[in-house]
């Protein structure tokens, strides 16, 4: 039995735990720290690549921008005549619906003006009943000298027969002298006669056409105060300003007892129907077609969503139909990103509680792949 394996006998330490002391748990407290910082960090520099790439994966979804607005057909209110204004039955920011009064004028002196414009259409048509009735009493006397030409042109050739007549008989010694200058007579009577009668008919036949040439101008008297009538209705009818379709008042700026002019900018109508007009990078348009859907954000309204699609593109830039379109053959050209106007159209229903108008800005994000 070695000395060492006694039982009593004194333990010596192995050179290797002599070499390696025990660590105390203070010594071991900042290696687990810096251990778990590197953990850490590791697991947040994986969260960020990986919300990275998933934020790309979803950005490469989209096109989006900040230059776009509501837009709409802005009806201009402006009234067809002239006149006081004797009543505005609407209000400021108001709905209206179609062929709803806007605006009234007073109709007195449009109201005299159809009445004489009446009177004047009675009188014209007066005057073709009565050119009417000349030419029927003018066409009986026409026809009265036709049929006594006709009775004289027989007496004259009667009359010349028997001047033939007798003058034959008269060579022959059997019919007298004085029986023979009555048949001269009477022929050269019945033949001053037939000249008569047709002089007579040249005459009924010029008055006939100067009946017919009175009652053309009688029609288009008649013609003319018939739509000197009409006018003036029209004219009447204008005193009542309606409105053309349904939508909401703004820029009001009549009251009653303001005398407005015609084209006198009244107020305006803002329709139902609006869109987005939004200003995208020409870079953006590559992926973007008509009927893509549209997530839209309005900034007065950050909590709500709306949705839409892509109408339509316009076939240029908004710069190329701008009041001064830029002059790029100068010598200085520098190259600038255009934009293209889109047009986005909402397809959700119009909310009461969410008003929109032209002229709000949005941001829209178009769905592209």
């Amino acid at each position: 039995m070695s000395p060492y394996d006694h039982p009593n006998a004194e333990r010596i330490p192995s050179p290797s735990a002599a070499a390696t002391p025990p660590q105390s748990p203070a010594r071991q407290r900042p290696r687990r720290r810096r251990l778990f910082a590197v953990l850490l960090g590791g697991v947040v520099l994986a969260a960020v690549i990986v919300g990275g790439v998933l934020w790309w994966l979803d950005a490469r979804q989209y096109e989006s921008t900040d230059d776009a607005f509501i837009d709409a057909h802005v009806i201009r209110i402006a009234p067809q005549v002239a006149g006081r204004v004797a009543r505005v039955p609407v209000d400021d920011n108001q709905a209206v619906t179609p062929g709803e009064i806007l605006v009234e004028i007073d109709p007195a002196d449009l109201q005299a003006k159809l009445d004489q414009a009446l009177a004047n259409q009675a009188n014209a048509a007066g005057n073709l009943a009565q050119a009417k009735a000349q030419q029927a009493v003018t066409q009986a006397n026409a026809e009265e000298a036709r049929a006594e030409v006709g009775v004289a042109e027989a007496n004259a050739t009667n009359a010349a027969t028997q001047l033939k007549r007798d003058q034959v008989l008269g060579g022959k010694g059997v019919v007298s002298q004085q029986q023979l200058d009555t048949a001269v007579a009477n022929a050269r009577s019945t033949s001053a006669n037939l000249i008569a009668a047709q002089k007579k008919q040249a005459s009924a036949e010029a008055q006939l056409a100067v009946s017919a040439s009175q009652i053309e101008a009688a029609q288009a008297t008649l013609k003319s105060a018939a739509a000197q009538a009409e006018q003036a209705r029209l004219d009447l009818s204008y005193t009542k300003i309606v409105a053309p379709e349904a939508g909401h008042l703004a820029n009001k700026n009549v009251a009653p007892g303001d005398y407005v002019q015609a084209g006198q900018n009244l107020m305006a109508l803002v329709p139902l129907k609006i869109w987005i007009t939004a200003n995208f990078k020409e870079t953006q348009l590559d992926l973007m077609r008509v009927g893509q859907p549209v997530e839209i954000r309005v900034d007065a309204y950050p909590d709500k969503v709306f949705h839409g699609h892509v109408a339509s593109f316009q076939h240029g830039s908004g710069a190329a139909f701008s009041l001064l379109p830029p002059e790029n053959a100068t010598g200085n050209y520098v190259k600038v990103v255009q934009r293209v106007p889109v047009k986005i159209v909402f397809d959700d229903p119009p909310d009461p509680d969410r008003p929109l108008g032209p002229g709000m800005s949005v941001v829209p994000r178009v769905k592209v792949r």
